[in-house]
């Protein structure tokens, strides 16, 4: 089978695009039908100038002013008539377009934030985040401008086609001779401008995405005084954009002045057949006359339309972009409603033969991993970087599927459970504490938003952190900044673990709670987590040993496997053990 075609390929495009977006068809009759009573008015004026001319100057016994005021005020009210209609027609497309456009946007953007870490991780941010911005402002852009200028010009040049063909079709038959060689030029030109505004819209994901590491990294970027060669990366991502819009547009522009050409050539040619018919009688002064203003107006829509086509290379090109990310099918699905609840009560935890690698050809993170997790225990994770700790959680959370084996919590098969349950029942607190630009409140609300703030400093004080908490600048009410840099990363820990706490989940999961924080810290931290982790089942991979030293139980990974389990006083007295040689080592630190 041969490969499509750019045109087939454009057309499947905007198939599915507007499948996409059945909102653009809503009220679509209505808009057609102004859309046809503004174009009657783009006839008014040619047809007004040739019976001025031929029933009203040239009329017979003389000039007729009356003949000429009638015809004005005739094709007065008809504009008048036309142009309400064109308003209309805009306002209902701009309202429609808006509409499905924003919730094309949505869908974009909630599909993304339902992609696994894997694909999530494969993708530049930047890449992502323009799909669902500037992609989608393309696709806007087009619809509301080059939408309108298309659907005008088009019917434009077949109401224009139609009045010439009243008055000469001779005449017609000569201009669409003349014009359309240029215009398969043109449709050639549109065929390179798909691949050009396709390179265009990556590298404005290139660019998005060097932009916004520099920004966030800018800590790092000045730390390691790598400035200068940071902004050689962003300079190449900014030529790589700029070489790519300036090919596209030399492409667009050799297209335009085809059509001009074109143009200049196809009313010349009028101009000269029209005077010899007009001379030998066949047309009057006023035909002939009205003849030329209706050559301008086909030939003004077909070049506006030239230049819009370009515009809708672009658009087409970022919609392309937004369907790829839709077709994408997330690994790790939500079952929805062929899933199941988890089952109301404590959750116990069993994984069997369960074997996970990051890529198919790639080497396995875990293997063999055949363990059970009591419900209400604490369990604490060890192992050296790199072990599988991590991804373990992850695995445990579902933020990922393991390549082999099963996972069941509460003896529910894991994927079969809905996102909606799972999420309610099971909180993963990461190693970065992520806060939202909000205050120290509104990010302890965002796991439970019907909280008063009575509310949240009875969890606070709960937790041992009632102090720590009247001891911020602002209390609860104090912004934490963007990703919560206005925080150290030992209050970002024990906010997150507050926002854990008031969730209430039956599964805690706390990957690196304690890492990166000084004594103090440490000390609220442990304080809080001997709070939240009361009661329910709880996992917490940690560096700092003193987690596991009052956990239940400890599993030590070690190159992907589970190599010792056991309580904290049975596994340090192993000689010469993974978790032996691991409390030994933190010990030495800490002294």
């Amino acid at each position: 089978m041969s490969a499509p075609t750019p045109e087939e390929t454009t057309w499947a495009t905007l198939r599915r695009g507007l499948a996409l977006s059945p909102e653009l068809r809503t009220g679509l009759a209505g808009t057609l039908a102004l859309a046809l009573v503004s174009l009657a008015g783009r006839a008014a004026a040619p047809i007004a100038v040739q019976r001025a001319i031929d029933d009203g100057i040239n009329a017979p016994g003389g000039p007729d002013v009356g003949a000429v005021l009638t015809i004005v005020t005739a094709t007065a009210v008809v504009l008048a008539v036309t142009s309400l209609a064109g308003y209309l027609m805009v306002r209902r497309l701009f309202t429609v377009s808006e509409t499905a456009l924003a919730n094309l946007r949505v869908r974009a953007f909630r599909h993304v934030h339902d992609l696994s870490m894997l694909h999530q991780q494969a993708q530049r941010r930047g890449t992502l985040v323009s799909r669902v911005t500037s992609d989608v402002d393309q696709i806007t852009q087009f619809i509301q401008w080059g939408g309108v200028i298309l659907l005008v010009s088009a019917g434009q040049i077949v109401v224009t086609t139609i009045v010439m063909l009243v008055y000469s079709w001779q005449l017609t038959l000569l201009m669409y001779a003349v014009f359309l060689p240029g215009i398969l030029v043109i449709r050639t030109q549109q065929r390179r401008l798909a691949g050009a505004y396709g390179e265009v819209r990556q590298r404005v994901g290139a660019m998005l995405g060097a932009v916004s590491e520099s920004v966030v990294g800018a800590p790092v970027i000045r730390a390691y005084g790598v400035a200068d060669r940071t902004a050689r990366r962003l300079d190449s991502a900014v030529d790589s954009h700029r070489r790519a819009q300036y090919h596209a547009l030399r492409t667009s522009v050799f297209g335009t002045s085809i059509g001009e050409l074109a143009a200049g050539l196809a009313l010349a040619a009028v101009v000269v057949a029209g005077t010899f018919l007009g001379a030998g009688g066949a047309l009057s002064v006023g035909t002939v006359t009205a003849f030329l203003f209706l050559v301008t107006m086909f030939v003004q829509p077909v070049q506006i339309a030239t230049e819009v086509l370009n515009e809708a290379q672009n658009a087409i090109a970022g919609w392309r972009r937004v369907l790829d990310v839709l077709d994408f099918t997330p690994d790790v699905a939500d079952p929805g409603a062929e899933g199941v609840a988890l089952p109301a009560g404590p959750v116990d935890i069993r994984f069997r033969g369960v074997q996970f690698a990051y890529s198919a050809a790639g080497p396995l993170v875990l293997r063999d991993i055949d363990v059970e997790i009591a419900a209400k225990s604490r369990v604490a994770v060890v192992g050296e970087t790199g072990s599988g700790k991590t991804t373990f959680a992850k695995l445990l959370t579902r933020l990922m599927d393991p390549t082999a084996g099963t996972v069941h919590l509460a003896d529910v098969l894991l994927p079969r459970v809905r996102f909606d349950s799972l999420r309610a029942r099971v909180v993963m607190v990461p190693q970065d504490g992520f806060l939202f630009d909000a205050t120290v409140a509104g990010n302890i609300r965002f796991a439970a938003p019907d909280l008063s703030a009575a509310d949240v400093r009875r969890a606070c004080g709960e937790l041992g952190l009632g102090d720590w908490a009247d001891g911020l600048p602002e209390g609860l009410d104090t912004p934490v900044g963007e990703r919560g840099e206005a925080l150290s990363v030992g209050e970002r820990q024990l906010v997150a673990l507050v926002r854990a706490y008031v969730a209430d989940p039956d599964l805690l999961v706390l990957d690196e709670a304690t890492s990166a924080v000084d004594p103090a810290t440490e000390v609220r931290l442990q304080r809080a987590l001997e709070a939240v982790t009361r009661g329910r089942t709880t996992v917490i991979i940690a560096h700092r040993l003193s987690t596991a030293e009052v956990a239940d139980e400890v599993l030590v990974f070690d190159a992907g496997r589970i190599v010792q389990r056991g309580p904290h006083d049975d596994l340090v007295a192993v000689p010469d053990s993974v978790y032996g040689r691991l409390h030994a080592s933190w010990l030495a630190q800490t002294r």
